[in-house]
């Protein structure tokens, strides 16, 4: 006697959730994907440290800013755990002088490339597109994203700095900042999605990723912050107060960048070859 057994019948709700989220769990599995997103970790944290010498400088010893300077702080302690906060303003304090840091400013010039360049080369072959940009063309182009992205995240430290309200009311002013700093990093990726492709991008079509993508990173931001005391104490454990600064703002960024490179999958998805 045969016994048949039947394949149980899936939730057409799942069975959706499950076609559709495949081909992006599948694209992120792969070898590349893995690559791109440590490559662009890597550069993150080699030009994460030059920009904040630069804005520090330009603030503290060029415009003579004090309540720039603060709103810097301030970014940093809303951006960061506590303790990874004060760590980087006190390596600040060791690095900046009273001049202004060319050295930085051609570093970050040269390193921001190696963010926007595995980017380039991921979103274009999640659009089907075959040849990259050319050396030159790609460093120019890294130039006018590092400008243009880190322009927004400046001006939202300069509105800080300018509001009136900001140091008497620092934690409402918290949460406005905390709230703004969601169309700013919606809008940077907008950019990201439309600009690095070597090709044509529909706006249709990576304006709503854009928004998903952006508040998934805020969100990512925050489960970030609620785990750090775990993670901090394996880090510690694990690689010594030398460098768990160091590994989590890896780690951090290329989760990031992973989350990044699935919207890059789900907008061009279906794509017209």
């Amino acid at each position: 006697m045969r016994v048949i057994i039947e394949k149980p019948e899936l939730d057409p709700f799942l069975e959706e959730r499950v076609r559709r989220w495949s081909p992006t769990i599948h694209y992120l599995s792969q070898t590349e994907v893995h690559v791109y997103a440590l490559a662009i970790a890597a550069s993150v944290l080699l030009s994460f440290f030059p920009f904040l010498i630069v804005i520090m400088t330009l603030f503290r010893d060029v415009f003579h800013w004090g309540k720039a300077v603060d709103a810097l702080e301030f970014a940093l302690k809303a951006y960061f755990p506590v303790d990874l906060a004060k760590e980087i303003r006190n390596n600040l304090d060791k690095v900046t002088h009273r001049r202004f840091q060319v050295t930085s400013l051609v570093l970050l010039l040269f390193t921001s490339n190696g963010i926007f360049e595995p980017l380039e080369v991921a979103l274009n072959r999640a659009w089907g597109v075959a040849k990259n940009r050319s050396y030159i063309a790609n460093q120019l182009l890294s130039l006018f994203m590092v400008l243009l992205c880190g322009g927004l995240a400046l001006g939202s430290i300069l509105l800080s700095a300018l509001n009136p309200e900001f140091a008497s009311g620092k934690y409402l002013w918290l949460l406005a900042y905390k709230l703004a700093a969601i169309p700013i990093t919606i809008l940077s990726l907008f950019f990201t999605y439309w600009i690095l492709p070597n090709r044509r991008v529909p706006v249709g079509r990576i304006l709503p990723v854009a928004a998903v993508v952006g508040i998934g990173v805020e969100a990512l931001k925050y489960l970030f912050l609620w785990a750090w005391p775990w993670l901090n104490l394996k880090f510690r454990n694990e690689y010594g107060d030398t460098f768990k600064y160091s590994i989590s703002l890896i780690l951090f960024s290329m989760v990031t960048s992973f989350l990044v490179l699935a919207g890059a999958e789900w907008s061009a998805r279906g794509r017209a070859e």
